[in-house]
């Protein structure tokens, strides 16, 4: 299991931010980077800089992943034929952390992670404790009856800050959700912009 390194919202704070739309992130409250230097005029960027902020932002998003699994999914998006930055994006959305997310059974994709090792969380019948299992179109995804009542899945359900995207179809009387298709970027409800473009040529120089 992958260890988070530092708070979900230091996060926010360093990309200046509020990568996941959430009403608590600091960065509704001031925009400027954390610590003493934080309200310093910025200088721009370098396409280097650039790059690696985008980087950061979409590894960010999806929680706990490493730089080494990361790395590995952009691997195997290149591998795959089509538009790179696209494949990157739908491995990530496949990864089982982020349909338990999308489908609104836990608030945030760090309580995914959570919730799945626990073993709350079940594809086509079976138990899977692994967060990085990847979705395949079809799979469904259900939570464990005696963890339906959960109060941190009945508050999850009811978020107004974020809807169930066409690509995952949830039923949250049953609590159970089909993984309907791989998605394209355009379909993806990021809080914010991202450019996996940007990772692509990050990953490529």
């Amino acid at each position: 299991m992958t260890k988070r390194a530092q708070s979900k919202y230091k996060i926010d704070r360093r990309l200046g931010q509020n990568i996941w739309g959430r009403p608590k992130s600091p960065v509704n409250r001031r925009e400027y980077g954390p610590g003493q230097h934080g309200q310093r005029r910025k200088g721009k960027l370098s396409d280097f800089g650039t790059q690696l902020r985008a980087k950061q932002k979409l590894k960010g998003f999806y929680g706990n992943i490493s730089e080494k699994q990361f790395n590995n999914i952009y691997k195997e998006a290149v591998r795959r034929p089509g538009d790179t930055s696209e494949q990157l994006v739908g491995l990530l959305e496949s990864r089982l952390d982020a349909v338990v997310y999308r489908a609104k059974f836990v608030p945030t994709v760090f309580a995914a992670r959570q919730f799945i090792n626990h073993g709350h969380v079940r594809v086509n019948g079976k138990r899977v404790n692994i967060p990085s299992y990847r979705c395949s179109p079809g799979d469904i995804v259900s939570v464990k009856d005696s963890s339906r009542e959960m109060m941190m899945v009945l508050e999850a359900t009811q978020l107004a800050e974020r809807d169930v995207p066409e690509y995952v179809e949830a039923d949250h009387g049953k609590m159970v959700a089909t993984f309907l298709r791989v998605p394209g970027l355009a379909e993806i409800p990021y809080a914010v912009q991202m450019e996996p473009n940007l990772v692509v040529e990050f990953y490529s120089r």
